[in-house]
């Protein structure tokens, strides 16, 4: 599958409505990132069943901003709309696809449990 781009209109009806997706902060000018971007397009083409979105963070500094994205570039992972994942750096083949096969391993409903413990325990 090819990666989408992510902008501010589309991210939520993106992220929300996908069950994983994976999210590379990115800049045209950023060595980095173009060097990671071979690796994540052959890993999206790998990977149907995961959604590969890409943020500009030039073209979309409010999304980047949001994110709180300091540094590029900064791979996301979102699984059930809670981030697993979220670093800086470029990653080799083999780590993104370890990457990929931990979040894939998470127990979401364990996730989702201690999601919920948390937001009560701020609410008292």
């Amino acid at each position: 599958m090819a990666t989408v781009e992510l902008t501010a209109e589309n991210f939520d009806d993106v992220v929300g409505g996908s069950e994983m997706v994976l999210v590379d902060f990115w800049a045209s000018w950023c060595g980095p990132c173009r060097q990671f971007a071979p690796v994540y397009e052959k890993s999206a083409e790998k990977h149907s069943d995961i959604v590969f979105g890409k943020v500009d963070t030039e073209a979309q500094q409010q999304l980047a901003a949001a994110f709180q994205i300091r540094s590029i570039p900064t791979l996301m992972i979102v699984r059930d709309g809670v981030v697993l994942y979220a670093q800086p750096g470029a990653l080799p083949e083999a780590a993104l696809e370890d990457l990929i096969d931990q979040a894939r391993k998470v127990d979401m409903d364990e996730v989702h449990k201690q999601v919920a413990e948390q937001k009560a325990e701020q609410q008292s």
